[in-house]
């Protein structure tokens, strides 16, 4: 119990902590899946190559046009022409994360986020357990304030960048992570600071931020805000502009259509197999293959008589419509429906709904509702896949009572791209777990989570 109160001091001190449960010790996983896990990162940003390369071969027509029609389904046309631009064409997110689910027949990644939050949290954590416990911590104490740190010398082609890291208010429960982040960052001796989009100071001369005694030039500006949210952020359009005029550098790149959920439906359209397997070589083909879900665009499309939804089958027998899934028994539906992307809904687990943790009536609603938003706010259907049964110990906080906790677990790996161009390393720097009771059919922070780090 020490141990625990010794760890929700040092998070409640750093300003992290918001409320979940806390366990004395990392959660364990064995050597050959951290052994995966740590080889994962070159895979995905590999996938990420892959599949910008696509959406640009699809515009230009050496692939198929719908390929980047559903990418750009519901976005402003001024974003898609600038994501378009030559100069932005190589950027590519310098951040990886998947969400792992840690099933009993392997590991299944059901969604990546390339602006994903946790970063200043799990870099505490690993602080925090590495002063109270004996277990190697994937990544090690500092890993995770090293290679962000790492990652943005490199994306800003700068070995002492000044760093901005701009928080909207539509993020703002992020910001005690990324204001603690850039403090240790500073006082490894670098200038970072974790500022809102209206602090940010525009001059045609590049964009500058105020360090409480003097003006600073920004070298890089790591966006922590969504691509959907752009109209509510201030100056986004000069922030835009000074990275078009190449005043600024800027990352995660304003690409929506690698922030798209529905990119895993095209890895595993067979209308697409051929060209994933030219450019991703068939290792890396068949791993991620068996790591990615099976996922659908839900297009309201009308479907030939002789048509099937590729791969979609209900009882045995193949889906032709997705009227087809209305009628499924609970048993049928182990499913869940999300919005792909470019939504408030998108992300946080906002806006998933499971299948068979619903009536089928609520079921039906949200097929139709899916098909209905097709055009502004497209959504997936993907498979989904149980969490194998994990243990682990936690403090109780109304008796300071140590319990133990049956549950699922979902291993979040954060990646950095760090290094120069032509010698990219892709390294994972830490591990968030998040255990939820078995109860609760979708993983993710509540209250009732235990978090903490991983380690073997």
């Amino acid at each position: 119990m020490d141990q625990c109160l010794q760890i929700k001091n040092r998070l409640i001190e750093d300003g992290v902590y918001i409320h979940w449960r806390i366990s004395p010790e990392p959660f364990r996983i064995n050597e050959r899946e951290l052994t995966f896990i740590e080889s994962l990162g070159a895979y995905l940003h590999k996938f990420y190559k892959a599949s910008n390369k696509l959406y640009y071969e699809s515009v230009h027509g050496r692939q198929p046009s719908w390929v980047s029609e559903y990418l750009d389904q519901g976005k402003p046309q001024a974003l898609i022409e600038y994501s378009r631009m030559n100069r932005m064409k190589g950027l590519l997110p310098a951040v990886i994360r998947p969400d792992i689910i840690l099933t009993e027949d392997g590991m299944v990644a059901t969604e990546l986020d390339s602006v994903p939050g946790g970063i200043g949290i799990t870099g505490s954590l690993a602080r925090a357990y590495s002063f109270t416990s004996k277990s190697d911590i994937a990544g090690g104490r500092d890993g995770m304030t090293e290679g962000f740190l790492n990652m943005l010398k490199s994306a800003a082609h700068n070995s002492d960048p000044v760093i901005a890291i701009v928080v909207s208010q539509e993020s703002k429960d992020y910001k005690p992570e990324m204001e603690w982040m850039a403090k240790v960052i500073r006082d490894a001796g670098f200038r970072a600071w974790c500022i809102r989009p209206e602090d940010v100071i525009f001059t045609e001369g590049g964009l500058f931020l105020n360090d409480g005694e003097d003006r600073q030039r920004i070298d890089i500006l790591y966006r922590f805000f969504e691509l959907f949210d752009l109209k509510n952020v201030s100056k986004v359009e000069l922030i835009m502009y000074s990275a078009k005029k190449r005043e600024v550098a800027v990352t995660p790149p304003f690409k929506p259509f690698l922030e798209e959920k529905l990119l895993y439906a095209l890895f595993h359209h067979p209308g697409l197999k051929k060209y994933w397997l030219n450019e991703l070589g068939e290792e890396t083909f068949t791993l991620l293959a068996n790591l990615f879900p099976a996922t659908w665009i839900l297009d309201p499309g009308e479907m030939p008589p002789y048509g099937v939804i590729p791969g979609l089958e209900v009882g045995g027998m193949p889906v032709t419509k997705w009227s087809d899934l209305k009628d499924t028994t609970q048993a049928e539906r182990e499913f869940v429906i999300k919005p792909s992307g470019f939504s408030e809904l998108a992300w946080g687990s906002r806006g998933v709904v499971a299948g068979h943790d619903i009536s089928q009536k609520v079921w039906g609603d949200t097929i139709e509702k899916a098909l209905m938003d097709f055009n502004k706010n497209p959504r997936i259907l993907q498979e989904y896949h149980r969490g194998r049964h994990v243990e682990v110990s936690y403090m109780d906080e109304s008796s300071h009572e140590m319990n133990k906790m049956p549950g699922r677990v979902r291993l979040c790996p954060y990646y950095f791209v760090e290094g120069p161009l032509d010698k990219e390393d892709v390294r994972l720097r830490g591990i968030m777990a998040t255990i939820c009771p078995l109860d609760k059919k979708l993983i993710h922070g509540m209250e009732d989570a235990v978090i903490t780090v991983a380690g073997a």
